[in-house]
């Protein structure tokens, strides 16, 4: 008897998930309305904006910017590097993250992430791996996972696979984070470049943060 109730339970919560996604107008995609992850410590919906008629009216509607330094990038930003797009970064941030076997990486400069950014993700600026020594860089690469060992190398099997983003493919600071990174010897099939940015995430009408607000 109390194997029926909890199926009947199970069925229950079931159908009732169902109802509440069927009042979802703009889903990610037809089998994922929303995905939960946790910024700053508080648990954050990602969901696109209902609003059907809704336009992007910030920077982010410019079609053009002076080149250089805000030159179209190319698509593979390294030989090894994988690419990927929204519904990848998604996936990572639901199954990578709680497990803390993943690390969304904003690399644009902290004024940039403070303004706005993509829930999860903490700020490294690509400078400060592009220009680090070898000691900063083991600094770095160990709050990744990354381990020392006795004879003092460098043991990348437990670092975290790194998903970089910057603010779009017009934007050229994950080139030099990656870039930095594997200079300085971090695992290329760790590192995960989202090639789109924030400008794509922000087209598709994906939930953001504000770290700063910006007062007028």
């Amino acid at each position: 008897m109390k194997r029926v109730f909890i199926i009947t339970m199970f069925i229950s919560l079931l159908f009732a998930q169902n109802a509440k996604n069927e009042h979802i107008t703009v889903k990610i995609t037809d089998d994922m309305p929303y995905v939960m992850t946790t910024n700053s410590g508080q648990k954050i919906k990602i969901e696109r904006i209902q609003d059907t008629d809704n336009r992007l009216t910030d920077d982010y509607t410019k079609t053009s910017r002076a080149c250089p330094p805000f030159c179209i990038q190319p698509t593979k930003v390294a030989d090894g590097v994988q690419n990927i797009e929204e519904i990848e970064l998604l996936t990572f941030m639901k199954n990578k993250l709680p497990k803390g076997k993943g690390v969304i990486v904003d690399a644009r400069l902290k004024s940039w992430f403070e303004l706005e950014t993509i829930p999860s993700a903490i700020n490294i600026p690509f400078p400060v791996i592009e220009k680090a020594s070898k000691e900063k860089a083991q600094k770095i690469f160990k709050i990744l996972g990354m381990k020392v060992k006795k004879d003092g190398s460098w043991d990348f099997s437990t670092a975290k696979t790194i998903a970089v983003f910057d603010n779009g493919v017009w934007c050229e600071q994950a080139k030099h984070f990656i870039n930095g990174m594997i200079k300085h010897g971090y695992p290329k099939d760790k590192l995960l470049y989202y090639r789109s940015g924030f400008q794509g995430w922000k087209l598709l009408g994906l939930t953001t943060v504000i770290h700063k607000e910006i007062k007028k």
